[in-house]
């Protein structure tokens, strides 16, 4: 039985060529065939959220998707986020500003979880978050530093400056 497929990837804005597995997820495929390390493999059962990648500006788990699925849809991954001169992007500014990195694993998840609901709640009109909301979404991933409030505190700091200064995001 042939399982291979050939598929485009529309990854931060670049189509990619992979042929692949049918069976293979797109975590695999970003971090090992377009050396996209950025987004990490945890639990590998779409629990822990490292894996989280934004797919059509929604956050998905990559380690329960399979690449295949993925062709036609617009992926971002973590190294979308910085500026092509290197410069990091206002929420990245945040995480490092309320030492919400820690060791480091989670940050590039939690960083595509926040920054695709900042997204839809720019596209909605929503206004300042308030603090449980922000845990609510941060919820959805894991850090085992156990470090939320650095995070939550990050996210908040971000949507603030975002709804003072519109159009102003990375």
């Amino acid at each position: 039985m042939h399982d291979r497929h050939l598929i485009t990837l529309t990854v931060n804005d670049e189509e990619h060529e992979v042929v692949v597995e049918a069976r293979r997820t797109l975590l695999d495929v970003l971090r090992h065939d377009l050396r996209l390390t950025g987004a990490h493999a945890g639990c590998e059962h779409g629990v822990c959220g490292a894996c989280t990648v934004l797919v059509d500006g929604a956050p998905a788990r990559a380690c329960l998707l399979f690449a295949v699925q993925a062709e036609g849809s617009a992926l971002h991954t973590v190294e979308s986020l910085a500026a092509p001169s290197g410069e990091l992007s206002d929420l990245q500014q945040a995480f490092s500003r309320h030492h919400g990195l820690q060791c480091g694993f989670c940050t590039p998840g939690f960083l595509m979880l926040a920054e695709g609901w900042l997204a839809e709640r720019a596209a909605t009109g929503a206004g300042e978050p308030d603090r449980e909301e922000v845990r609510e979404v941060a919820s959805a991933n894991l850090c085992r530093c156990t470090g939320y409030q650095t995070i939550v505190d990050a996210i908040a700091d971000t949507a603030r400056t975002r709804l003072a200064a519109p159009g102003e995001t990375a």
